[in-house]
């Protein structure tokens, strides 16, 4: 934190220090008041993130030095080579669910409605008519948050026991994604996806080359080509990978897919031979072998690989249905205050108005239905569960309940072509309005009539609408 000075602090003279103590009398009189203002709103912020930067420490990443097939020989600890795409633990589940509805108005104002009840003066009713119907909500909200929780564990707890063959002194062996480890020697079949960061040593093709798609990692569809180490690919049998002593030098785990730095060392030969490494010679991880069978060395794991440290912290989804909800909450708010300040100017004002208009207040919070939230998650579960049992598209996958129904709200589909073929085909599905899609095409057809033809599906609940791109 800088250190600040006020300018009365230089304008003290020598023939001045007999007002030293009154101007000290006066800073302690002006500290206090700033601490009861405001000094104690910033110490308590100052504190909450001091402890933030505490829990939420990171090492400092630092270039490294990977043995060849044996990671016992690494200097530091790497973390664990798990995916983990959850949002909540054990401990965060119930604060986190809570926070996540009561940021909302009208949950908060249920909140307030309901608190408002263990007040004698306040009482109008029984507490269960008011908490009852607020635990429901957030009974349905907290089990639709632990199923998706749930789901998410299983496609994590899937994706880290997928097997791999290990390559070891005594011959290959089988170890789960999760247990790999900085340093291993891994291979990597066909069509299997690249469990971590590896600097790609062998491959069965004679050309020491290989391909793999990386449309999982940076979305283009075409093949990336790789190239093995010439060190590594000229060895005459597999084996002979532990037969030598060579390590790789690799820079600091950073965020750039397109870009590597390294060397490679083999200490054991005459001359030494030192081989620099590029992005060519890189396996990353989440993306899938092509052709042939690759082996690698590990030289980064879990959070410090590249497609970990592109991929944000998982947040919670608003669709726009619960925005529009929560300003229409809002709205009814206002005149439920409106009335309720009517009804206190004809009593007049008389006796304790303030309290009448609070009681006004509770009198008339049903007019802000709390059965309006319940019907809207109950509703969203049920459309996300069609939506998977749907023929019409088979092999959809719902992965979170929050916002299935902004499917229905496409309006604009983006892409861009980058093919051969002379024909470009979309296919929109319009789960809810399409007529909104098709007023949006007729005025792309009235726009450009020469390019687009339109050929039009209805359905009794959905409409599939197909364009194609004259060329």
């Amino acid at each position: 934190m800088p250190l600040m000075m006020s300018e009365e602090g230089f304008e003290n003279e020598e023939s001045d220090y007999h007002t030293l103590p009154r101007a000290r009398i006066m800073q302690r009189k002006r500290g206090l008041e700033w601490f009861v203002c405001d000094g104690w709103k910033f110490l308590c912020t100052s504190c909450c993130d001091w402890l933030v930067n505490i829990c939420q420490r990171k090492k400092e990443l630092k270039a490294r030095t990977v043995w060849l097939g044996c990671p016992e020989k690494c200097e530091e600890k790497h973390p664990r080579n798990s995916i983990k795409n959850q949002k909540y633990n054990v401990f965060t589940f119930i604060p986190g669910v809570l926070y996540e509805q009561f940021k909302f108005f009208l949950n908060l104002y249920f909140l307030v409605i309901s608190c408002s009840q263990f007040v004698p003066a306040l009482k109008i009713g029984y507490l269960y008519t008011y908490w009852a119907p607020l635990g429901f909500v957030l009974a349905v909200t907290m089990t639709r948050e632990a199923i998706d929780e749930f789901r998410r564990f299983q496609r994590d707890k899937e994706v880290n026991s997928q097997l791999y063959s290990k390559l070891t002194v005594r011959g290959k062996v089988q170890v789960k994604s999760s247990d790999i480890q900085v340093g291993d020697l891994i291979i990597v079949e066909k069509n299997q996806r690249i469990p971590s960061d590896m600097v790609f040593l062998r491959t069965s093709e004679k050309a020491g080359s290989c391909f793999i798609r990386t449309d999982q990692l940076d979305g283009e569809t075409d093949w990336k080509l790789k190239v093995a180490v010439s060190c590594t690919q000229r060895l005459p049998a597999l084996g002979d990978l532990f037969s030598i002593n060579a390590y790789v030098y690799a820079q600091k785990p950073q965020m750039d897919i397109h870009s590597f730095e390294g060397t490679f060392t083999r200490e054991d030969s005459d001359p030494p031979v030192h081989e620099s490494l590029s992005i060519e010679n890189t396996l990353w991880a989440s993306t899938v072998v092509a052709s042939g069978t690759v082996i690698g060395v590990v030289i980064y794991t879990g959070k410090e690989t590249r497609s970990v440290m592109n991929t944000s912290n998982p947040k919670n989804k608003v669709g726009l249905l619960d925005l529009e909800l929560n300003r229409l909450t809002k709205a009814l708010f206002l005149a439920l205050v409106a009335l309720s300040v009517v009804m206190v100017t004809l009593q007049g004002f008389v006796g304790p108005w303030y309290r009448n208009l609070f009681r006004f207040l509770l009198l008339f919070s049903y007019i802000i239905p709390i059965s309006l939230r319940v019907n809207l998650d109950m509703g969203k579960a049920v459309y996300g569960w069609m939506m998977m049992k749907d023929e019409n598209i088979p092999g959809t996958v719902v992965r979170t309940s929050t916002i299935p129904e902004e499917l229905g709200r496409l309006v604009y589909l983006l892409t861009d072509k980058t093919g051969a073929s002379p024909l470009l085909f979309f296919l929109l599905l319009c789960c809810q309005n399409p007529i909104s899609i098709l007023k949006q095409l007729e005025f792309l057809l009235k726009m450009s009539p020469n390019y687009f033809t339109v050929t039009v599906k209805g359905l009794s609940y959905s409409g599939i609408l197909r364009i194609r791109m004259k060329v």
